[in-house]
């Protein structure tokens, strides 16, 4: 039975659900592909646990419990030298204009070997030619599903399920939190106002919401897959954003007598100027396949040359979700 060694960065909410998770499915591990894994690392901005033989779960809750003093200098890529593993989840937050330190640990990880599993975006979005590039260099493998709308199928839709096709048009509903915003606004008559309190107290928006209201986690997303998929060259800045949240009662009352229904969409296009994104406030038509698409739930809507037109729709929004996403990538790795 081969064993596997997983180092984790970034234990917040998702990376404890991850951790949770990986342990639940232990056995699933050993009975499908005779893998043995174990999760032998995490760290958080402060501080670090090792263990070669394992991480006991009591450890692990303690630590997600512990408060720690601020460390000056301390950098977990010095602590990630020392650890020997073979696949690294990097899942501490987002930093789209620079990588973050989530950068750093995943081209350290793919340097010295190791496949990477990336749920935090925004290494991806700064960097993804070139840590797809050295991940091809090294023989290793970075996967990257629980950055790309997580638990709705994105990139292994493109990669597996439409492999030999020519890509068109991508069109998504990628934030679950955008779109709860205005469905509540639509079919409650609340303000946006409320329905962004309401979002914050279910736990799906963060205290500041702008990064979801205002077209941040869309845009990260749509630059993520034009790169991967389309071998685009596009930056955030390239991407012109629309937010929702400055939409007067007047304008939804007018959507409403039309029989429209806004969505915050996601768009990435061919041209004959090269691969374009956005997104864009679009009050869809009733007909429109977006229109019932309510709430948290996601969807991707695909045009392609031999395949015609695909769509999927679903997708839990929340940290269970992202974790469980990231936990698919380790399955094909496993199974590869």
């Amino acid at each position: 039975m081969k064993r596997w060694n997983i180092v984790l960065t970034g234990f917040g909410t998702v990376g404890r659900e991850i951790a949770r998770l990986l342990e639940q499915r232990r056995d699933r591990y050993r009975q499908l592909y005779q893998a043995d894994v174990r999760l032998v690392g995490a760290a958080r901005s402060t501080c670090a646990l090792y263990d070669p033989e394992g991480l006991p779960r009591e450890q692990l809750e303690a630590f997600a419990q512990r408060r720690q003093p601020d460390r000056p200098g301390w950098d977990a890529t010095e602590w990630l030298s020392t650890v020997e593993a073979d696949v690294l989840m990097e899942a501490g937050p987002s930093d789209v204009q620079t990588g973050g330190p989530g950068l750093r640990y995943l081209r350290q990880a793919l340097a010295s070997g190791m496949h990477a599993i990336a749920v935090s975006k925004g290494a991806l979005v700064v960097d993804y030619a070139g840590l797809s590039a050295l991940a091809k260099a090294k023989g290793v493998q970075l996967k990257i599903s629980g950055a790309t709308a997580a638990a709705l199928p994105t990139i292994d839709l493109f990669a597996y399920n439409l492999a030999g096709c020519e890509i068109k048009q991508v069109e998504g509903i990628f934030t679950g939190t955008a779109n709860f915003v205005l469905t509540s606004v639509m079919e409650e008559g609340i303000t946006s106002e409320e329905a962004i309190r309401r979002a914050q107290q279910m736990g799906i928006a963060e205290p500041d919401p702008a990064y979801d209201i205002d077209g941040w986690d869309t845009a990260a997303k749509i630059a993520i897959l034009a790169n991967a998929v389309f071998g685009a060259k596009i930056k955030l800045s390239d991407i012109p954003r629309a937010s929702i949240r400055d939409l007067s009662p007047a304008q939804m009352a007018e959507w409403k007598r039309a029989g429209r229904m806004p969505k915050l969409i996601g768009t990435i296009r061919r041209t004959r100027a090269g691969v374009e994104a956005a997104v864009e406030l679009v009050a869809v038509e009733a007909t429109h396949p977006f229109a019932g698409v309510s709430k948290t739930t996601k969807a991707i809507r695909v045009e392609t040359d031999v395949m015609g037109e695909l769509m999927v729709v679903g997708g839990k929004s929340d940290p269970v979700a992202a974790a469980a996403a990231a936990l698919k990538d380790l399955e094909h790795l496993l199974s590869g």
